[in-house]
């Protein structure tokens, strides 16, 4: 069975993983579990406390498929988690790694978006971190899916679900379908 780990610190954006999770384990029966820094519940940036078995210093990524790490305002903080090694042994172990948003900051500090395409919340956002990859950067609402890594900004859940769910061998007929369903809610094409 397929199994997916998402990592939430205090004040994650909600919206950013919520959809991926939702349509991994109702429609394609993938596991998903989700860890915290130190197992405590974290609240979301819109309010909803969440409560987890998995203390995220525990994680060994040999137990799952990708690691899927949610932004929110955390990862700019000086009390962010240090996920660099746990990224790294994961990106070693040919994991498929998932960074939304500010999670990308956390990935371009791990060095794990310097030698691959990449994108985040705009040009120049992640620059601040010292990053090698500013070249391989790519401003796009897409996600962008390279070396085992998907990107995308915090308005792309859709996107970086899609891209997840293909970077995991599960996209298929009925993921495109749900897909332009959403897509066409803003007169676009999938």
């Amino acid at each position: 069975m397929t199994t997916i780990l998402t990592i939430l610190t205090e004040g994650f954006a909600d919206w950013e993983t919520a959809l991926l999770n939702a349509v991994a384990h109702a429609f394609y029966k993938v596991e998903t579990r989700f860890a915290t820094p130190g197992g405590r519940p974290v609240t979301s940036s819109g309010g909803m406390t969440v409560s987890s078995a998995l203390t995220l210093e525990d994680v060994d990524p040999a137990d799952y498929d990708a690691i899927i790490v949610c932004g929110g305002t955390a990862w700019q903080s000086p009390e962010a988690p240090d996920i660099a090694p746990l990224l790294q042994d994961a990106k070693a172990k040919g994991k498929l790694i998932g960074l939304i948003c500010d999670a990308t900051v956390a990935g371009a500090r791990a060095g794990l978006l310097d030698t691959v395409r990449h994108t985040s919340n705009g040009a120049g956002y992640l620059d601040f971190t010292g990053y090698a990859g500013t070249a391989l950067y790519r401003d796009t609402e897409a996600a962008v899916s390279d070396g085992g890594i998907v990107t995308a900004g915090g308005v792309s859940p859709v996107a970086f679900m899609a891209a997840v769910m293909e970077g995991l061998g599960l996209a298929d007929d009925n993921l495109s379908y749900y897909v332009g369903m959403h897509a066409a809610q803003f007169g676009k094409t999938a």
